[in-house]
């Protein structure tokens, strides 16, 4: 049986010359796909969440792979119900469901999705950025600020519903051009219907693919690589002509009367044509015969950039709403779908206000016009103005009396987790760093930093002055942070003293750079790689309980005991701390190898 990185490496190969596969559900008894995709979602917080079973990644055994190979193998494996919860939508009040699988189907969903990933990725369109091997938000930015200069309108698409109404027959008849096995077509078919329970109460599905499923961003992706093809097929090849736009009339008459002006000898009266001659374009915007049309999406979300006049725009939006809807039953969100001047209004994509700059004034050292034309990436007003509402009271920052029984490091360090969450996924944005009234992020370090410092000399009984002579230090390349050209920075510090032999625990508070980056790209997940076999992988086929030290006639009962988080091993005040315990904590491992009876000692609280 071929090991993992062998068969997805095949399936890449496939992929990449566009050959169908025919047995792919063979595939799905191969044991080392599923060790590896054990490997990959252990450490994901929902595997320590139950479904509408008991079941969990505590527990993982290789009977629970010889399981779900054994039931596929008499094509009897069925998806359980996934259990629905709510969870709010950003800066909304709207919910959005959510699906929980059981730990079974999310291992066998894992092992679809990267069976299906090395064989679509290589065929999906570069222009799609969303739930892809090293792309993200900041790779969709990136490719509109350097290829989408002089854009005159944005048409911004965005799909109604887009996951709760992907169409089953659609997508099955999408997935056999390539997958020629129905085997493997019938087990995602049923996956699809196999319904949720909420409130205890079974519905079935009829459409959608389940968020919260680990499969369904790839679904998602398959299914609108058809909307991908017929925009760069159809909607790009029709709008877009033209090797470059006709010289303006208007421009290059003044720049001739100019000359002649100058060779008269009339410098002043050329000059000042030279001066009218600038606040013109020097190509004509309006060329009939010059057509440009670019893409980009993200998931559901997807932006134009269409230069022409604004009934072409119209035009472009009415036939990708055409395309959704009888080709992919898809429906056009009409709150959303907006087209924006590039010039005089700002296009909402992915957190970002995107425009285009128009500046007759600004010159490069050849004296032409440097920025006009290029795209502007803008951090908005609304979302630092709602990071910074949980820090104000009144337009005031104020002290979180929520966090008073909090230590000082725990304080610190979430105050400085979610200022550096904002300011790394900005790290795009113009205006990052102003010194004006448009400056952003120096608004919300403010609103945090005084609310943190209100914060600590609420806990501590203290003046905020007081807080800044006890916490404050001067570093020039704090560690933990990035190294801060720009020379040394104040933060706050706080030390935690861990005894003998342990380093002790350092958070900071501010030491980020607000400097521009352009390079720095945040990816949604890792380069498309298979390695080797990952260090749990390795511990659970050693069959040696790491408990007990037993491996003899253990192969059929071996399990992985997990825990969410290493904090969880701590019991203050306790004495009698289990060895189990100890071994975790040494070794900070959240995953302990142990044999069924050591396993069921841990959880009866019997193990020592």
């Amino acid at each position: 049986m071929q090991d993992a990185e062998t068969v997805l490496s095949i399936l890449h190969e496939r992929g990449a010359h566009g050959l169908p596969l025919d047995r792919l559900y063979r595939e799905l008894f191969n044991r080392s796909l599923y060790l590896h995709a054990y490997g990959t979602i252990y450490r994901n917080i929902g595997a320590m969440t139950p479904g509408v079973t008991d079941e969990t990644v505590d527990g993982m055994a290789l009977t629970t792979i010889d399981a779900i190979v054994q039931a596929l193998r008499m094509e009897r494996y069925h998806w359980t119900p996934v259990r629905r919860i709510y969870i709010e939508k950003k800066r909304s009040k709207k919910l959005r469901p959510l699906g929980l699988p059981t730990w079974s189907d999310k291992l066998l969903q894992e092992v679809m999705r990267l069976l299906l990933e090395a064989y679509y990725e290589p065929r999906f369109s570069t222009h799609a950025h969303g739930f892809r091997p090293g792309r993200g938000c900041h790779t969709a930015l990136t490719e509109i600020y350097h290829k989408w200069i002089a854009t005159t309108w944005f048409v911004e698409g965005d799909i109604a519903q887009c996951f709760d109404t992907l169409d089953h027959t659609t997508l099955m008849s999408i997935l056999s051009e390539d997958i020629h096995d129905g085997r493997f077509l019938h087990l995602v078919e049923t996956l699809l219907q196999a319904g949720y329970l909420e409130n205890w109460r079974y519905h079935a599905t009829y459409s959608g693919s389940p968020q919260g499923s680990i499969l369904s961003p790839l679904l998602a992706n398959i299914y609108l690589a058809k909307l991908d093809r017929y925009v760069e097929t159809t909607l790009i090849p029709a709008h877009t002509r033209g090797d470059k736009r006709h010289d303006n009339l208007a421009y290059t008459r003044l720049l001739e009367k100019a000359r002649r002006r100058k060779r008269a000898g009339n410098r002043v009266e050329a000059a000042a044509l030279r001066r009218q001659m600038q606040r013109l374009p020097s190509h004509d915007p309006a060329d009939p015969s010059y057509r440009r049309l670019r893409y980009v999406r993200y998931a559901d979300d997807g932006l134009l950039g269409f230069i022409g006049p604004r009934h072409e725009a119209e035009e472009i939006k009415r036939d990708l709403g055409v395309f959704l809807r009888e080709t992919l039953k898809l429906t056009l969100s009409e709150e959303k779908t907006l087209i924006t001047h590039a010039r005089t209004q700002a296009a909402r994509f992915l957190g970002y206000e995107i425009t285009v700059l128009n500046n007759d004034h600004k010159r490069d050292q050849r004296g032409h016009r440097s920025i006009n034309g290029q795209i502007a990436l803008m951090a908005p007003r609304s979302v630092i103005q709602a990071q910074s509402a949980p820090y104000l009271r009144h337009g005031v920052p104020t002290a979180r009396k929520e966090l008073s029984d909090d230590t000082i490091y725990s304080i610190i360090a979430q105050y400085q987790a979610v200022y550096r969450g904002v300011a790394e996924y900005s790290q795009l944005a113009t205006n990052r760093y102003q010194l004006n009234r448009l400056n952003r992020l120096n608004r919300l370090k403010s609103v945090m930093e005084r609310s943190l410092t209100a914060t600590l000399a609420e806990k501590l009984r203290m003046h905020v002055s007081e807080v800044y002579d006890r916490y404050q230090t001067l570093r020039d390349t704090p560690e933990g942070l990035r190294d801060t050209p720009e020379g040394p920075r104040t933060a706050l510090q706080a030390t935690v003293e861990r005894g003998e032999g342990k380093r002790p625990l350092v958070a900071y508070w501010g030491g980020i750079s607000l400097a521009r980056r352009m390079q720095a790209v945040l990816h949604d997940a890792k380069p498309f790689t298979w390695g080797q076999r990952t260090e749990l992988e390795q511990r659970l086929l050693a069959d040696t309980c790491e408990r007990c030290g037993s491996h003899e006639n253990i192969h059929e009962n071996i399990q992985v005991h997990h825990i969410r988080a290493l904090k969880d091993l701590q019991r203050e005040g306790r004495k009698d701390v289990p060895g189990w315990m100890y071994i975790m904590a040494a070794r900070r491992r959240k995953t302990l190898v142990v044999c069924e009876s050591c396993h069921v000692a841990i959880h009866a609280g019997r193990a020592s």
